[in-house]
C-alpha cells in the first residue's frame, strides 16, 4: 500500500503501522491513528521542503518513540 508520494513518509508510516498505529483514508487527508485514539494527519502529496520534519514533530507530540 502507498501511504504518500513521499518515500521517507510512506517508511515511517509503514513502521508505525507495524508498532499498533492504524492507517485510514481520508476524502482530503489520510490519517494515522495511535493506540491512545489520537490522530495525525499524513501529508499525502507533500510540496513543503519541510514536510518530513513537520510529520516527525507531528508524531514527536504523542510521546511515542518509533
Amino acid at each position: 500500500m502507498q501511504y504518500s508520494g513521499n518515500k521517507d513518509i510512506a517508511s515511517i508510516v509503514r513502521r508505525l503501522v507495524r508498532h499498533g498505529w492504524q492507517f485510514s483514508r481520508g476524502n482530503r487527508h489520510d490519517k494515522l491513528k495511535a493506540p491512545d485514539g489520537r490522530l495525525v494527519i499524513v501529508p499525502c502529496t507533500p510540496s513543503d521542503s519541510r514536510a518530513v520534519h513537520n510529520f516527525m514533530a507531528d508524531i514527536r507530540r504523542h510521546h511515542v518513540s518509533y
